[in-house]
């Protein structure tokens, strides 16, 4: 099993968060860090602080060297996909190649009703997140992209410069929707994510995914299935690593642990020390 870090952008500072992912990105074990797409709080006082995540992630491609970088996952009702192509590339380019692009088709229902963001109900939702991701794969893999959707509509559309990796950032979807969802990530997706209860309903998901690969004929071992850990307080690391020991026999591919709120990087080293034996030889190295 492979392993990777999650910090929340709300109720701490850009420093606090700066100050984790270079620590992460000298820990081998540790191959990517997240943050979220949300422009409010999700616990606690929802008047307080957090950070914007694609702001976050460009500032953060210049910080560091190593590890790779994702939002997980950006909602595809607070920007054109047009526009998070465009956004996708430059943030690849500063990262030189180091970005996993995570899309979703948002949810967000007080976000939306304080900025005026339409959601739509939940199949045209989908139906907009269907063409959305489909056009930014190709405005990110074509010289033009002509586009007649519903919804996203491209004439001779550029998108320049191009990303570093090719022919796109791979592509990650979160969520847990088996009828459009999963099937959306069987289509276009690099990376599956899921927030899921236990093990078991894990792999009923992971069961429907290669559903939707046969039918699509898709090789499901061209995609990783990664878990979400949420790792509370800095006195829980073990009970963390038994949940990731848990979803590793299940077969997942990749553990993104959440760090508690306001974690300084001194978590790292004993967390990543906990999780060594869990993952492959050659993934795990001394801090450099």
């Amino acid at each position: 099993m492979r392993f990777a870090i999650k910090t929340r952008p709300e109720h701490q500072t850009w420093a606090q968060m700066r100050d984790v992912w270079l620590a992460a990105d000298q820990i081998e074990l540790f191959e990517s860090a997240w943050n979220w797409d949300h422009f409010y709080p999700l616990t606690g006082d929802l008047a307080g602080p957090n950070l914007e995540g694609w702001t976050m992630l460009a500032a953060l491609a210049d910080a560091t060297s190593r590890i790779r970088i994702g939002c997980q996952v950006s909602g595809m009702i607070y920007r054109h996909p047009a526009v998070l192509a465009n956004m996708a590339a430059t943030v690849d380019i500063i990262a030189d190649g180091r970005l996993e692009l995570g899309v979703g088709a948002g949810w967000n229902q007080v976000e939306c009703d304080a900025y005026g963001i339409e959601l739509p109900p939940l199949r045209e939702r989908f139906d907009r997140f269907d063409e959305g991701v489909e056009a930014v794969v190709k405005l990110l893999s074509q010289t033009t992209t002509t586009f007649e959707g519903k919804y996203v509509k491209l004439t001779d559309a550029r998108c320049e410069p191009k990303a570093v990796q090719r022919p796109h950032p791979p592509i990650v979807i979160g969520g847990r929707g088996k009828t459009r969802t999963l099937r959306t990530t069987a289509r276009w997706a690099q990376q599956w994510n899921a927030i899921t209860q236990d093990p078991r309903d894990w792999l009923d998901l992971k069961g429907v995914l290669l559903e939707h690969c046969a039918r699509l004929g898709r090789d499901p071992g061209e995609i990783t299935c990664s878990v979400n850990v949420r790792l509370d307080t800095a006195d829980d690391i073990g009970a963390a690593v038994q949940a990731a020991a848990g979803y590793r026999e299940a077969g997942a591919d990749l553990a993104i642990i959440g760090l508690p709120l306001g974690a300084s990087p001194a978590i790292l080293e004993p967390l990543a020390e906990q999780l060594a034996p869990l993952a492959p030889p050659a993934a795990v190295a001394s801090p450099a």
